[in-house]
């Protein structure tokens, strides 16, 4: 009995003295944490997306903070909540934060079944990661898009779909919060985040080049009716100096294009994009013809016959 009882006080003391190191430890170590991180976590709204640059809400709530403390919250944003969320925790943390233009997720690839053919069949595992690492999938594109639907898993707002018709994934507007998780997971980068552009009678005016085929000209359209060629076309007809050519494609400058249409009627493939239906050229106007009396008359100038009237 003496035996367990001893036993027993023995492990009572080892337990406080334990106790009572730790408590101390706590209190010597602690890390006090500011109360407004919680606050603006609050605020966020907790996606854990990861379109703002850190693994989840709670370090852009903390970056956020240190950012305050430092004076700017210059390149933070949570694409997810947008101007309207930013602006309240820029309230709570006493700053100001600038207004940034609405951006969405664009699939820059138009080379559906009917545009770029398969040569292929693919028999393996179905994501856009593997096919890629075999080579250039089910067609002889090395840049389209592969269809298996990585960016439609990858978006936890249900924002993009692959259309059963096209084999392409289609992004949602309204749904789409730019968060970028689209993008991450196109092994291809075809998907990039974009200005949404003017809007006009409800309708965001946006245009893009829907390709990013490196090959030249003559390799590109081989296999894809609908590539960039590089022929520069649509460089040229820009008043705006916002398309340039690089490794074989187009590229056009969300923040210098004004959105005319004049490169998307001039492109000769079809590669360039927009969002609203163009309305027809106007056609030309035709030269009046010319009387007689007139056309002699000008006859008679090219061969330095003057003509004067009678009085």
């Amino acid at each position: 009995m003496s035996f367990i009882l001893s036993a027993v006080l023995t492990l009572g003391v080892i337990a406080l003295i334990a106790a009572v190191i730790l408590y101390a430890c706590s209190k010597k170590f602690a890390v006090k944490e500011d109360p407004r991180i919680g606050q603006v976590a609050e605020i966020l709204p907790q996606a854990n997306c990861g379109g703002c640059g850190f693994p989840g809400c709670a370090g852009m709530a903390d970056a956020l903070v240190k950012g305050a403390d430092a004076g700017s919250l210059e390149g933070l944003n949570c694409p997810v909540g947008g101007t309207e969320l930013m602006a309240k925790v820029a309230d709570l943390l006493g700053m100001t934060v600038a207004e940034s233009a609405p951006t969405v997720a664009v699939v820059r690839c138009n080379g559906c079944f009917a545009h770029r053919p398969r040569t292929c069949t693919y028999d393996g595992l179905m994501t856009c990661s593997a096919v890629n690492a075999t080579g250039s999938g089910e067609t002889a594109c090395g840049y389209g898009c592969l269809g298996c639907g990585d960016c439609v898993k990858a978006c936890a707002f249900d924002a993009i779909h692959i259309n059963p018709e096209t084999g392409l994934p289609e992004v949602d507007e309204e749904k789409c919060t730019s968060c970028g998780a689209c993008v991450k997971a196109c092994p291809r980068n075809i998907i990039e985040i974009r200005l949404k552009g003017k809007v006009i009678k409800e309708k965001a005016r946006r245009v893009y080049v829907s390709c990013v085929n490196k090959d030249k000209g003559p390799v590109a359209n081989k296999v894809c009716k609908v590539s960039c060629i590089a022929c520069g076309k649509c460089q040229k007809v820009c008043k705006f100096d916002a398309i340039t050519i690089e490794n074989n494609v187009a590229y056009i400058d969300p923040e210098k294009c004004k959105a005319c249409g004049m490169c998307v009627r001039e492109c000769p493939k079809n590669a360039i994009q927009a969002t609203w239906e163009l309305p027809a050229p106007k056609p030309k106007a035709e030269t009046a013809p010319k009387t007689e009396a007139k056309a002699a008359k000008e006859n008679n100038a090219g061969n330095g016959v003057t003509i004067k009237k009678e009085a």
